[in-house]
């Protein structure tokens, strides 16, 4: 991201460019500064944009030979082409001979790095991947925005703010935005406020529905799964991020009973402190055999609703009837 940054700064522009990576909202916030700067956003005659998988390359390169109109160069915005996934041989075989008139930019959800296309754009232009942002990053970008605004926020109201939003920058972005508005006329945000008006993902409900399983509330386990049913959650994806929470679990306890301790937790698998934080407190209320049993009926519950042998919502109903009423196994 520095280089794409000093790119922009310096006004010194390559002639292609790959923005991609999991975070969507600086994948969308450098696009939209990359092409700004680029060209003039009103200007329709050298801007043009393409999106999808049904985009025939030869529309692209016939686009990028014709010169710019009263402008020095012509900007071609392409997103969510997927060339970077499968392949696209024709632009990457046409990208050396690419007027330096023309820039591309590449915008994708995933891309692989063995691609041609992504080697073609590596050696002549920019790649740029945008990863899930750490702890301490988002932190300090969600602290700059409440300064801004002139508001604070306790430490325990945004580790609050933190565990409810999870690390999706887009999704923190629309939660501040309506914690400032709920805090309008105030100099503080309290727990309080987050907890009142802050809206917890899917993931986080996942995570409170196996609290309720390890605690043994039958009754709020089953509750939270009809409110996801009610905000139109798929029964299978709901027992996808079931079973993913599951393996997350076995794989902390795992690391736990060798010594590890959070941080080492967090640089071994990848997640944020806060989320390890959580997963350590609830991979201690199950037994190894109670989460290699759980995944195992996930598993089998995937399979009979595929093949039809139990209906979707049922399937589900009966993991957590089970795994919250059932007695508590030794390791």
């Amino acid at each position: 991201m520095k280089m794409l940054a000093e790119d922009i700064k310096n006004q010194a522009f390559k002639t292609s460019y790959l923005l991609y990576g999991e975070e969507a909202y600086l994948r969308s916030q450098y696009r939209d500064r990359l092409k700004n700067a680029l060209v003039d956003p009103q200007d329709t005659m050298n801007l043009s944009h393409f999106e999808g998988k049904s985009i025939r390359p030869e529309e692209i390169i016939d686009l990028a030979e014709t010169l710019p109109f009263f402008a020095p160069r012509r900007v071609i915005l392409v997103e969510n082409s997927e060339f970077f996934k499968t392949k696209c041989d024709k632009l990457a075989d046409y990208l050396p001979a690419m007027p330096d008139t023309t820039c591309l930019i590449f915008v994708e959800a995933a891309a692989d790095k063995r691609n041609r296309l992504f080697k073609a754009v590596k050696d002549r232009g920019r790649v740029t991947e945008f990863q899930t942002q750490d702890e301490a990053t988002l932190t300090k970008w969600i602290l700059s925005i409440l300064k801004r605004e002139d508001k604070q926020i306790s430490r325990s109201a945004l580790n609050l703010f933190l565990e409810k939003t999870g690390t999706d920058m887009e999704h923190i972005s629309r939660e501040l935005e309506k914690l400032l508005s709920y805090t309008y006329g105030r100099d503080a945000i309290t727990p309080q406020d987050v907890e009142e008006i802050c809206t917890v993902l899917t993931t986080n409900r996942i995570f409170d529905m196996i609290r309720a399983i390890a605690e043994k509330n039958q009754k709020h386990a089953l509750e939270l799964y009809y409110d996801l049913l009610t905000l139109k959650e798929s029964p299978r994806g709901i027992l996808s991020l079931l079973a993913r929470q599951f393996q997350q679990l076995l794989l902390i306890k795992s690391l736990l009973v060798k010594g590890y301790d959070q941080p080492a937790i967090a640089s071994k698998t990848g997640l944020a402190p806060f989320i390890v934080r959580r997963l350590m407190g609830q991979a201690r209320n199950f037994t190894n055999k109670q989460l290699k049993d759980a995944l195992a009926d996930c598993a089998k519950a995937v399979e009979d609703v595929t093949t039809g042998r139990m209906n979707d919502v049922l399937s589900v109903e009966l993991l957590l009837i089970k795994y919250s009423s059932v007695a508590t196994d030794s390791v």
